[in-house]
């Protein structure tokens, strides 16, 4: 099993994390994410030699539609409720430099 998640790791985490806690929030979280780590360091208790990896726990299908052309909007009903436009594209404020 590994070491103990100590106090001072749970603060230094906090601190880079840009969190503040009150003495009682950090010994709780300090527990709480000890009981968290202490948990999933378990897991490497388990075999797993003879278990193949897989990408979900749950089989999945394919849930999209197939594609279809259909029609779109037109230039002037897709403009049409914009707060600005040149009448051909969408004006937006600029937000990079023109360099």
């Amino acid at each position: 099993m590994a070491a103990r998640l100590t106090r001072d790791e749970v603060l230094k985490v906090a601190r880079l994390a840009r969190l503040k806690f009150s003495d009682a929030e950090l010994d709780d979280y300090t527990e709480k994410l000890g009981s968290v780590l202490a948990y999933v360091d378990s897991l490497n208790e388990i075999d797993t030699e003879d278990i193949e990896p897989m990408v979900h726990a749950v089989e999945l299908s394919n849930v999209f539609r197939s594609d279809q052309v259909m029609p779109s909007l037109s230039r002037d009903a897709a403009l049409s409720n914009a707060p600005k436009t040149d009448g051909q594209f969408f004006l937006v404020p600029q937000i990079l430099d023109a360099e």
